[in-house]
């Protein structure tokens, strides 16, 4: 892993990387911790990495994200490895019912995150420390912080950005990591080796299996096969064409045994559970008091909600607080089977805009206030390198 980080060129002696790095010394049972859960998984993401070139760091995200722990849940509802909310998941395709939660598969969610990663690492003209702060806050609020800097004719790169205090310190948090795994002799560190070969393989499954009868059979602790397959909820399999993660040594065994029918009635569940759309819980008021230096876009990223939401929830028309003043606070977890919210307003008009010569995707989204990868889903056949007088559709909220 390594031979394959390609974040560290360049990189000079900063203050906040080396105070993230003093935490991960100062505290090696986070780290072996986190290393012992992801040896299940970490070869299985260098290799999607290497496939896409992608810088080989990126395999120790999870550690920031979830301490490499495919069942963490964070107060924002962010789940598995990658922490995705349910709406950004759902924007990546995993499918969340009450049996299956996509966010937790292993390499669904992978695909997924490589997949959002590499869409903001090509929104932010190829910087891969922007494309890490907008995983983390989101495309906006790394893109207004740009636009501030742009109109103050300060630097815009991440280093140079004012950006809520968590996105402050994630990038410096992966940086700091990766040079500890670079060379943890260096800071008085011992990381176990993690075997160069994959830890699972991955077997096609076309109906339903319980996990527990599946791990006698082949003499898998069920504890771990579970680890391996932490998005089937009810520890069963889906009636659906879905796959099962088995350790590579049982991988032959268990495709074995689910070729021969007769073995495989004893496998099925006593009673298949009935598979809906996960919905979310009814929302929950709470309340924020202003504190000095908060400002809506701070509170918003702080809680997981919009700045929009915020607005509404209060009747703020604009972006003026007060010291002292109290927030109504939602619980604003969409319901099964939303898409983002910003992906197309339920009230909205309709605009077309003619693109004239110099224009980017970036500034026409500027223009109309919206988020570039709306305006590149609003139009599919929109390139990068726009023609003047081609038409883009816009949506707008009434």
């Amino acid at each position: 892993m390594r031979l394959g980080f390609q974040l560290q060129d360049g990189l000079d002696v900063n203050p906040r990387v080396e105070q993230q790095r003093l935490w991960f010394v100062s505290n090696p049972s986070f780290l072996n911790g986190a290393a012992d859960r992801g040896s299940l998984y970490v070869h299985y993401i260098v290799e999607r990495l290497e496939e896409r070139n992608m810088p080989l760091e990126l395999a120790l995200l999870p550690v920031i994200e979830s301490a490499y722990n495919p069942m963490a849940l964070s107060r924002a509802q962010a789940v598995g490895l990658w922490q995705f909310i349910p709406s950004t998941g759902r924007y990546f395709n995993l499918r969340q019912t009450n049996l299956y939660d996509g966010r937790r598969d292993v390499t669904a969610s992978t695909t997924a995150a490589l997949d959002y990663l590499t869409k903001l690492h090509d929104m932010f003209g190829g910087d891969w420390l922007l494309a890490l702060a907008a995983y983390n806050a989101g495309e906006g609020t790394v893109s207004r912080a740009i636009e501030r800097n742009q109109r103050l004719g300060l630097p815009t790169d991440y280093w140079n950005l004012s950006l809520p205090q968590e996105t402050m310190d994630y990038v410096p948090k992966l940086l700091a990591l990766s040079e500890v795994v670079s060379s943890p002799a260096a800071y008085g560190m011992e990381l176990e080796p993690i075997t160069n070969e994959p830890y699972f393989q991955v077997v096609d499954v076309d109906q339903r299996l319980d996990l527990s009868r599946v791990a006698a059979m082949a003499n898998i602790d069920e504890d771990e096969l579970y680890q391996l397959n932490p998005a089937l909820k009810k520890r069963e399999t889906l009636n659906r064409p879905l796959h099962l993660l088995v350790p590579t040594a049982k991988a032959q065994l268990v495709k074995a045994t689910l070729a021969d029918p007769r073995q495989l009635v004893a496998l099925r569940p006593m009673r298949p559970a009935v598979e809906r759309i996960a919905t979310a819980a009814p929302a929950r008021a709470t309340s924020y008091t202003v504190r000095r230096g908060d400002n809506l876009g701070s509170i918003a990223r702080a809680n997981k909600v919009s700045v929009r939401d915020l607005q509404r929830w209060n009747k703020i028309s604009g972006h003026t607080l007060k010291v002292g003043q109290t927030l109504v606070m939602r619980d604003n977890r969409p319901t099964g089977g939303r898409k983002l919210a910003a992906n197309k307003p339920a009230k909205q008009r309709t605009t077309q805009y003619r693109v004239r010569k110099g224009d980017s995707l970036y500034q026409v989204a500027k223009r109309f206030n919206v988020e570039t990868q709306h305006l590149k889903r609003w139009n599919p056949d929109a390139s990068k390198a726009l023609k003047p007088g081609q038409t883009l559709t816009v949506y707008l909220d009434r």
